[in-house]
């Protein structure tokens, strides 16, 4: 009976969630029907629909707990989901040299970028989120980290919209550097997957200069997405370390195994192992890509429906300076790597 309740009690904020992402992947579709290039993705329209109508109606009590629902619960098992689209068998197409530069960069970035996003003044959890989605894959990084830290929604709302902006520049940007300074397609694709956001921007800035340079570049961005894993499970501990702190402090007890570490960071690992052993059939591999992406916009959708814009746009500059210092130091940091290794 309580389950039925429950349930009765979530279905309109779900219900809502659904209907805004129902109009995201609309405004998706009209963006890649008149440009010919999907620019911004749903997830990226479904926080901004659900921000414009909270924004402008307001959220009737009714759909709080449906929406509360969808940026919790849907956001987690989408991250134990994404765990099935990593496989560690990308080491071997490209050996561990290149692996291992991938760690030191991305592990540098990270700390730089947060150190940088904190002197600018943005909040401790707003400058994670922007260090890892700048540093290992953008909206996917800040989409799994956010719960792992415990992050506010209109941290993750301008982390994302903002590093979206940015990616978006440097799609556009990379190519005509490549031509202007004659790179070598090789060393382009490296560097173009040292440097861009997510996989489908990496296609889409490194297939314009040529076909070796999507291949290399496909394959160091995934190396780059292996980083995901790593980073969740050390920011799970820290975060769970400091709930132990908390709760020794007010009871004298300390937390156990399964309170440290969230459940959607086990089933991630899980789903990794699984993918890596080849346990996955191949045929299903579609079907939990496009239901991970489902799940994620609808959450991305309920976390819009939580913003305060007057938040989002009050950090907006400070954000924005952080992800552009960042992706150029990324990028020098990519650029260094290729030149005193000879990748």
């Amino acid at each position: 009976m309580r389950i039925w309740h429950y349930t009765q009690s979530i279905l309109p904020g779900f219900f809502l969630c659904c209907f805004i992402t129902l109009l995201a992947y609309g405004v998706e579709w009209v963006e890649i029907q008149l440009t010919g290039h999907r620019f911004m993705d749903a997830l990226v329209f479904s926080i901004i629909l659900g921000t414009a109508v909270h924004s402008i109606l307001g959220l009737n009590p009714i759909f709080k707990k449906g929406v509360n629902f969808s940026a919790k619960y849907l956001l987690e098992l989408a991250i134990v989901l994404l765990g099935a689209s990593v496989s560690l068998t990308i080491i071997q197409t490209l050996g561990p040299l290149l692996l291992l530069v991938v760690i030191v960069i991305v592990t540098i970035a990270i700390i730089t970028s947060y150190t940088v996003g904190r002197l600018l003044g943005l909040p401790e959890k707003q400058a994670l989120l922007v260090a890892c989605g700048n540093s290992i894959c953008g909206n996917s990084a800040i989409v799994a980290v956010a719960p792992v830290i415990e992050a506010d929604s209109d941290d993750i709302a301008s982390a994302i919209a903002f590093s979206a902006t940015l990616g978006i520049i440097v799609v556009l940007a990379l190519p005509a550097f490549a031509n202007a300074f004659a790179i070598d397609p090789h060393r382009f694709g490296i560097f173009a997957g040292m440097t861009v956001y997510a996989v489908p921007q990496v296609l889409a800035a490194t297939a314009p200069v040529s076909t070796i340079s999507v291949h290399y570049g496909t394959l160091v961005k995934l190396m780059r997405v292996l980083m995901l894993g790593p980073v969740i499970l050390v920011l799970g501990f820290r975060t769970g370390r400091k709930a132990e702190l908390a709760a020794e402090r007010s009871t004298g007890k300390s937390l156990k195994f399964r309170q440290l570490v969230p459940w959607f960071i086990i089933g991630f690992f899980l789903m990794i192992a699984l993918q890596s052993l080849g346990a996955i059939p191949t045929a299903v591999m579609p079907p939990i890509k496009e239901v991970t992406t489902l799940l994620t916009i609808l959450s991305m959708a309920g976390l819009g429906l939580m913003v305060d814009v007057k938040s989002v746009f009050a950090s907006s500059g400070r954000v924005l300076a952080t992800g552009a210092l960042s992706i150029l130091f990324l990028g020098a940091l990519g650029a260094l790597a290729i030149a005193l290794l000879s990748l």
